[in-house]
């Protein structure tokens, strides 16, 4: 990590505020938005991701949703997107901790060869 931002948790909330500044004033490599991501009303992640990004990854996102769907057919519902801000590449994940631990290994090597595309 190039920064002091490496292994912190917050809340930021579903807003683009609390992303922006993680982004832009604490410069981290790397967000993971976890929750958010379903059909419901109050599940706004993706929107707030999208509002901040300066490019899409959705691969990122289809990737999540084809491993979940095997076990779990109403993950295809999951809106989850992931991107880049800058330097910072963003990550929605699922709220649910099995799903996360089911979707987050197969995107790591992704994500280990994006962040230092994103720091050239």
């Amino acid at each position: 990590m190039r920064n002091g931002c490496a292994g912190h948790s917050r809340r930021a909330g579903n807003h683009q505020p609390g992303t922006s500044a993680l982004s832009d004033e604490e410069h981290c490599e790397l967000i993971l938005a976890t929750g958010g991501t379903g059909p419901v009303l109050r599940d706004v992640t993706p929107e707030a991701t999208r509002d901040v990004l300066e490019k899409e990854f959705p691969g990122l996102g289809e990737v999540q949703r084809m491993i979940a769907f095997a076990t779990e057919p109403a993950a295809i519902l999951s809106r989850a997107t992931a991107g880049v801000r800058g330097r910072t590449l963003l990550v929605n994940l699922p709220g649910n901790p099995k799903a996360i631990a089911e979707c987050l290994p197969p995107l790591l090597p992704a994500i280990r060869g994006a962040l230092p595309h994103l720091s050239e």
